[in-house]
């Protein structure tokens, strides 16, 4: 079969790409979450990430374009060898990790620093500066997380958010550091065999609808107020923390 052709399979695809297209044109990866576990409600994650990937990788390029020269290069700097750390090691171990307890362990570490966030950081006046030992350890989450299921938002943003970075200058780091990390885990998928005939034309056909979800949030975030686009990313990272954390519970305990 050269093509998925069950509407099921267009019914959650559908709206999956456009998560991931909002998140893409500005979000900082958050929406991108909800990509690969709403596919996986009709094909296998493992399919669901390597026809996520191709689509990732488009998104990328019409991102990059609309954010040209905008981006905190400290934070990528320190963000960006790390996450390649964190893909090697993700790479290494793709045959050993257990995606329920990654799963949970996202959701976990979403909650929390949501929680952080809610009854303390508020508070704070201050943007927090940059810290290479941590930023490091996140990056190389991010780098892991995305390796194994496409989910480096959470692990990026909590380096990213406590900088108070301007929507533009955050959302310009979060493309580029995405667009790296995605363009260096064609290499392992290739040889993990993620990219097949079947796949790689189901992403072509969900090409448009990634197009245009990326472009709609590129002007979402140039018209959004800065609080606005931060209250924004913390709701939907509680609400996606929530959602990982029931399913990795859920897993764990099946």
């Amino acid at each position: 079969m050269l093509l998925i052709t069950d509407p099921w399979f267009y019914a959650a695809a559908v709206p999956a790409v456009i998560c991931v297209g909002l998140s893409k044109g500005g979000f900082g990866g958050t929406f991108a979450m909800l990509g690969v576990p709403i596919m996986s409600l009709v094909i296998s994650p493992l399919q669901a990430a390597g026809i996520m990937l191709p689509i990732l990788l488009v998104m990328d390029a019409v991102a990059l374009m609309a954010y040209k020269g905008k981006a905190d290069w400290r934070s990528l700097a320190i963000l960006l060898p790390a996450a390649m750390l964190g893909i090697g090691i993700g790479w290494g171990t793709a045959a050993y990790v257990n995606d329920t307890f990654v799963t949970l362990m996202i959701g976990v570490i979403s909650l929390a620093f949501v929680a952080d966030y809610v009854f303390k950081r508020r508070k704070e006046a201050a943007a927090l500066s940059h810290n290479i030992p941590k930023g490091s350890f996140w990056g190389a989450v991010a780098g892991f997380t995305s390796f194994i299921s496409h989910t480096g938002g959470p692990p990026f943003q909590m380096y990213m958010l406590p900088l108070k970075l301007a929507p533009m200058l955050f959302a310009g780091t979060a493309v580029i550091f995405f667009a790296t990390v995605n363009a260096v885990k064609v290499i392992p998928y290739f040889f993990l065999g993620q990219f097949d005939t079947t796949n790689l034309t189901t992403s072509a056909v969900l090409f448009p609808v990634a197009l245009v979800a990326t472009l709609a949030g590129v002007r979402l975030v140039r018209i959004i107020k800065a609080e606005t686009f931060y209250t924004i990313i913390y709701v939907v990272m509680g609400l996606i923390g929530a959602k990982l954390t029931y399913d990795g519970l859920a897993g764990l305990l099946a």
